[in-house]
């Protein structure tokens, strides 16, 4: 119980303070039910439902490390600069892979 209310204040931590956060939110709100919606069969559906939780999550966890480093100062450091581009870079990486899911799911189906 504790876990879930501790999820629940980290996803609303995430959405007061995260616009990059919001703006995914607010494309799976509509990508979501567009998925489930054009999704063929299980699978389908889950792929292209699940690559945008993914995207949400690696955002997630980008914003975590963003915070704790910002916790130590603002100061410039290079590892810090490094692991907040690294964690930027995962976003990217997954926002590349829903592109790929979705492209290759429907772009044959329309085409």
């Amino acid at each position: 119980m504790k876990a879930t209310i501790w999820s629940l204040q980290g996803l609303r931590a995430a959405w007061l303070h995260e616009s990059s956060f919001r703006l995914e939110v607010y494309l799976f709100a509509v990508l979501g039910p567009l998925g489930l919606w054009l999704g063929q069969d299980g699978v389908e559906r889950a792929l292209l439902v699940g690559c945008g939780l993914l995207v949400m999550g690696v955002e997630l966890l980008n914003s975590s490390i963003e915070a704790v480093i910002e916790r130590y100062g603002p100061e410039f450091h290079e590892l810090a600069g490094r692991a907040k581009d690294m964690g930027s870079a995962a976003v990217f990486v997954l926002m590349l892979n829903f592109l790929l899911v979705w492209g290759l799911i429907l772009g044959p189906r329309y085409l």
